[in-house]
């Protein structure tokens, strides 16, 4: 769990904690609802309801994961980044009592929210697709597409989901970082 995923509020009986992009949360409460805004990245909901403990995290592929062929098993050194992430998700449930083998995922995101470049949310949707299949965990729900943002909530408790698509205003989109003008491209500053 990050820091960024702790940030909660209270409201109408029950607690909001909403992740960001490399967050996960891990919860056995029945007051915690989990939040999170999605565009081309994807959220696992993952839950255990006999155990009453689920889980989210909302992850991003980087790189060398992405260009994969979606055919592939997920490699342990593929992507460190959403590998870890899925494993510290499912990790974390087995903690808190859950059973790998009632283990049931619903997934949620991948959109293409950015004509003209590359479709990096059907690589992350694969991506989730594929480690879960390959952990043996049973998706009984999914997501994926389109060109809109959702908002995703999700009670960890009993693996109840909603999603509300959002209007193209408030998508979250990729930020990228423009260099200073003048900057030299291969100077590196060391802090």
């Amino acid at each position: 769990m990050t820091d960024a995923a702790r940030r909660s509020e209270v409201g109408a009986g029950e607690r909001r904690i909403h992740l960001i992009q490399g967050d996960y949360y891990v919860s056995d409460e029945t007051d915690v609802m989990l939040t999170t805004l999605l565009g081309s990245c994807v959220a696992a909901c993952l839950y255990d309801r006999m155990a009453g403990v689920g889980g989210m995290n909302h992850f991003l592929l980087p790189g060398a994961e992405a260009q994969d062929d979606a055919r592939q098993a997920p490699r342990r050194g593929d992507d460190p980044y959403a590998v870890h992430l899925m494993e510290l998700l499912v990790n974390g449930l087995l903690q808190r009592g859950a059973r790998r083998d009632l283990l049931e995922a619903k997934l949620f995101g991948g959109a293409r929210t950015m004509e003209g470049l590359a479709d990096v949310g059907a690589r992350n949707s694969s991506f989730a697709k594929r480690f879960l299949e390959h952990e043996g965990i049973r998706i009984v729900g999914a997501s994926f597409g389109g060109d809109k943002g959702r908002r995703v909530q999700f009670w960890p408790v009993n693996g109840r989901a909603r999603q509300v698509f959002l209007a193209a205003s408030e998508a979250p989109r990729p930020q990228f970082v423009a260099p200073r003008r003048g900057q030299d491209q291969r100077a590196v500053e060391f802090f």
